[in-house]
């Protein structure tokens, strides 16, 4: 310490500094928790309280889920924990009874693979990354209630989510009631001959196997061989979400292939429409809810059966109205009437190619069999969107086998190209290649022929030979279009689409439909770190759910938590997940209700995103062992209400980056268990707010490795040097591994916790990303000082303010502070709040002497939010014995908002003339008569007469001289 720092200290005992700061924001931390002041009473249960508390409004806020990381918070964490403890505190403030809490995602493979590398225990490492991490939010004095914090990896948490898995598993979409009910009532229809089973059998005469398989195309969640992203470098498969569009792992960066596997899967397609419809009446940003529509992507069109032998190809179109200029027909590599090529079992695929077949038809094979099994082989090594580039060169084989149009009953080629995805549509399209960019290059590298059926409207004429590219257009002609018993010549689009689709209906051989882009939920992970499914099978592989008396199924040890891992470019390997390798508790004998039996474990767990698909109903009634949630309470806190016909919770903030995976799931979940009516609210995120990104610099060196940020020296000229040597410099991510991590426990030991509240919300507006900058939150700590100096005494540590009427100019400061912070503070308008309270806080400064009580208690209550810990220090010194937690927030007087007078200008031939300085209220006509009698107006006119006066009252008069 400096000789002058430590004579400032001794002239001034209780200057605000990062001393008295931590001193003052451990004491508060420490009565809150002590004293209970964040906990917001339950209409009943454990958790219930005082009965006027729960008479008040009800705000239910949150942030989305941490993962607990080793490597702890750094200051871009808590951007978004800090907004919502600012409007949680507001909210308090003006009357609500406030639910904000905050739990952790703990289940995942970041702990699993550092359980790898270290051999510490996944739960060990884990457990101690949240009690840092709770030590972290705790200094920033959030204002969580601590008896609602949940972890997913208790088992007394998971137990429900095991519970909820059971739910979806026993219950089916009814197509008629449009929602989930349970299977019981499927079973029901099968026994009594409402419903037919798949091959006309009665249900008694089923087996066990075939009454499983039956079901198992129903359920909500179900067990199915299908093509799946095996990544052998992770040794899992992944959901199309945790893909890359490079066809890579999001996680290790490991290539991924197209592999058949026994897995998992939610039929969250089910739900397609709902989730799609019920988007608009949610309070969500316009680019999120954009990107659901996009993923969920409804289209509507017509299924058209092409006939193949004995069998049939089925496709998907939106453009059915071009059905005549369909020339050939492409499959995916995966489609299930080629699959068997490889073994010549279930497949299309003939012996021998017909006569006649084009050689750039074979790929170089001697028979189609061969020349399938190649391609697909080729093709499982590609992602979604390598398989879909535009400009990649189309390539593909033929099948061997002809399909015919049933328009044109023409035969058409049917090819295998890796441009078809089974994951969309039906996994097989009909190539009408004059009027589709993509059919338009194939057709030209395999020389097939192509017929315009949409009149074009340049001057290219109707022989596609001689076009340089296809013509799509919604507004055109049907020509070429006749044949049979139908013709859509001179047709609209629509109208040809129209006609088409009743034809082929009454043809019996296809209809109108809805089409979505949505696949279904791969919910297997080949993982140890998870919620082990609460299914077992019987001798015939039949699945089981566990009762609920057997939950929660725990997560057994193992000394072995890796899956096995394959060499990463291996296509050819299968899964063997951890569990696996624990004989002991795969196996088992149990009595499910009809005798002891020998079962065998289901041995994959749930993915990382299982727990955080319902945690906010968990927030509500964290110990209830009896239920998931008692009704009372979910409908207290979530259930539909005036403006929120859907219900859910009444703000939620978090990153945009789960756009699309953790809302759609957590949606899904919320609608079953709302159909199953275990909840009222059928969405779980009313209001959505995404918050931005802090970012900061990274520098690097000539190797492009990161080096310290802290101890890089800038020089003049904007250079940057880092030991001697120049280094680059980059706005980023904020990280460890990127060498630019600002923890918070370094800017509390500086300045104080409120000091890095304020810096946070003052950067910049919420939702959007701003650059850290240490140099800037001195600026924060200085606006504390000021206002501790306004009300304390630094010497002497005496409150200085006055029982004295404030003067006119500072109550017309206090009451627009008041108004505009108000109104900021429901907006979640931070930055704007914080410098209306630091323009009030600068008069009062500027006023040199003692300020009023009444201002200085005001003062606090508008700062309360934003740096709890000096208020409520501030708040006791100045006589109050409560918290300022709890007290009412100023309510603006709107005399005072209003100011006095403003200025209006008075114009003659578009020149000023004058300035008057008049009421705001002021009326036209008096505005008018004002102006004309102003000596200086009267000077300017010098008696000319007056053809029009133009007013706009209060603020501009203009006079047109005759």
């Amino acid at each position: 310490m400096s000789e002058t720092t430590n004579a400032a200290e001794v002239a001034a005992p209780h200057r605000y500094t990062a001393a008295l700061a931590a001193d003052i924001e451990a004491r508060w931390q420490d009565f809150w928790e002590a004293e209970g002041t964040y906990e917001a009473p339950n209409p009943k249960g454990d958790l219930a309280g005082d009965a006027a508390a729960v008479a008040r409004p009800k705000k239910f806020i949150m942030d989305m889920f941490p993962y607990p990381s080793g490597a702890g918070l750094h200051v871009g964490h808590p951007l978004g924990f800090i907004a919502t403890d600012v409007y949680a505190r507001y909210q308090r403030m003006t009357g609500h009874n406030v639910l904000h809490t905050l739990g952790f995602d703990a289940f995942g493979l970041p702990a699993e693979q550092y359980a790898v590398q270290t051999g510490t225990h996944p739960r060990v490492s884990t457990e101690a990354n949240i009690v840092n991490m709770r030590r972290q939010l705790r200094q920033l004095g959030l204002g969580h209630d601590p008896r609602r914090s949940i972890e997913t990896i208790d088992p007394a948490y998971y137990k429900w989510t095991q519970w909820i898995f059971l739910q979806i598993f026993n219950s089916w979409y009814d197509p008629e009631a449009d929602a989930a009910r349970p299977i019981d009532t499927l079973v029901a229809q099968f026994e009594a001959g409402a419903r037919p089973t798949p091959d006309g059998r009665p249900w008694g005469e089923l087996s066990p196997i075939e009454r499983a398989n039956v079901l198992g195309e129903y359920r909500l969640a179900y067990a199915s061989d299908a093509p799946v992203n095996w990544c052998p470098g992770l040794g899992t498969v992944l959901a199309n979400e945790e893909v890359t569009a490079d066809g890579r792992s999001e996680r290790g960066n490991y290539p991924v292939f197209k592999a058949k596997l026994r897995q998992w899967n939610m039929r969250i397609t089910a739900y397609a429409d709902r989730l799609l419809k019920d988007l608009d009446q949610l309070d969500w940003p316009e680019a999120i809810k954009l990107q659901q529509r996009n993923w969920i992507g409804r289209s509507e069109g017509a299924r058209v059966d092409f006939p193949v032998g004995d069998e049939k190809i089925t496709v998907f179109t939106t453009r059915q109205d071009t059905l005549f200029g369909a020339t050939y027909m492409v499959l995916a590599p995966e489609h299930p009437l080629i699959a068997g090529a490889d073994n010549g079992a279930g497949s299309i695929v003939p012996d021998a190619w017909p006569e006649g077949t084009h050689d750039v038809w074979t790929g170089g094979h001697a028979t189609p069999a061969e020349a399938v099994a190649a391609y697909r082989k080729q093709a499982a090594s590609k992602s979604d969107v390598e398989r879909q580039a535009e400009a990649k060169d189309k390539t593909g084989v033929f099948t061997g086998v002809h399909a015919t149009n049933p328009v044109s009953g023409e035969q058409v080629p049917v090819f295998i190209a890796d441009y078809v995805l089974m994951g969309y549509g039906t996994g097989a399209i009909m190539a009408v290649p004059a009027h589709d960019t993509r059919d338009f290059a194939f057709a030209r590298a395999f020389e097939l022929p192509m017929r315009c059926v949409v009149e074009p409207s340049d001057d290219r004429g109707t022989d596609p030979s001689t076009w340089d590219d296809a013509f799509a257009s919604y507004d055109a002609k049907i020509i070429n279009s006749s044949g049979g018993t139908i013709s859509l010549d001179g047709l609209g689009v629509t109208d040809a689409k129209a006609k088409i689709t009743e034809w082929l209906a009454a043809q019996g051989i296809g209809e109108g439909t809805v089409n979505f882009r949505l696949r279904d939920w791969l919910f297997s992970r080949q993982r140890y770190w998870g919620e082990p499914f609460p299914i077992v099978y019987d001798e015939d592989g039949v699945a089981h759910a566990l009762p609920e008396s057997m939950l929660p199924l725990e997560l057994p040890e193992v000394e072995d938590y890796s899956p096995r891992t394959f060499d990463a470019d291996d296509a050819d390997t299968q899964p063997e997940t951890p569990l696996s390798r624990n004989e002991d508790w795969v196996n088992v004998e149990l009595d499910l209700g009809d005798g002891v039996k020998r079962y065998r474990r289901e041995t994959n767990t749930m993915p990382n995103w299982a727990g955080s698909c319902w945690y906010e109903m968990r927030y509500l009634d964290p110990s209830n062992h009896d239920k998931l949630v008692d009704p009372d309470v979910e409908q207290y806190w979530m259930g539909p209400r005036e403006g929120q016909p859907h219900g859910g919770v009444d703000l939620y903030v978090g990153g945009a980056e789960h756009a699309v995976l953790h809302l759609l799931y957590a949606r899904f979940w919320s609608k079953v268990l709302f159909d199953l009516g275990h909840v009222s609210s059928a969405e779980p995120f009313h209001k959505l707010y995404n918050q931005g990104m802090i970012q900061a610099y990274v520098y690097r060196d000539a190797r492009g490795i990161a080096v310290p940020a802290a101890e890089v020296e800038e020089h003049e000229g904007g250079v940057f040097y880092y030991e001697g040597g120049k280094v680059s410099r980059l706005l980023g991510k904020m990280g460890k591994s990127l060498k630019n991590a600002v923890t918070p426990d370094e800017i509390c030991a500086e300045y104080g916790a409120d000091t890095l509240r304020l810096y946070e919300m003052a950067m910049g507006p919420l939702d959007v990303s701003r650059p850290w900058d240490t140099r800037a939150v001195v600026g924060q700590y200085r606006l504390l000082q000021r206002l501790w100096r306004n009300v304390v005494d630094e010497g002497s540590g005496e409150v200085t303010v006055v029982d004295t009427e404030p003067d006119e100019a500072t109550l017309r400061a206090l009451h627009k502070a008041i108004d505009g912070v108000t109104q900021d503070m429901a907006n979640l308008r931070f930055n704007t709040a914080i410098a209306k309270v630091t323009e009030l806080n600068n008069h009062l400064t500027k006023t040199g002497g003692p300020i009023p009580r009444t201002v200085a208690e005001r003062l606090v209550l508008l700062i309360a939010p934003l740096a709890p810990h000096i208020a409520e220090e501030l708040w006791r010194k100045l006589g109050h014995t409560s918290t300022v937690v709890h007290a009412d927030f100023p309510v603006a007087d709107p005399a005072y908002v209003v100011d006095e007078t403003v200025t209006c200008v008075v114009q003659i031939k578009g020149k000023v003339k004058a300035r008057l300085e008049v009421a705001p209220s002021i009326s036209e006509a008096d505005l008018e008569a004002t102006a004309l009698a102003e000596p200086a107006v009267v000077a300017a006119l010098n008696g000319a007469g007056i053809r029009k006066v133009i007013v706009r009252a209060p603020k501009l008069v203009n006079i047109v001289p005759a």
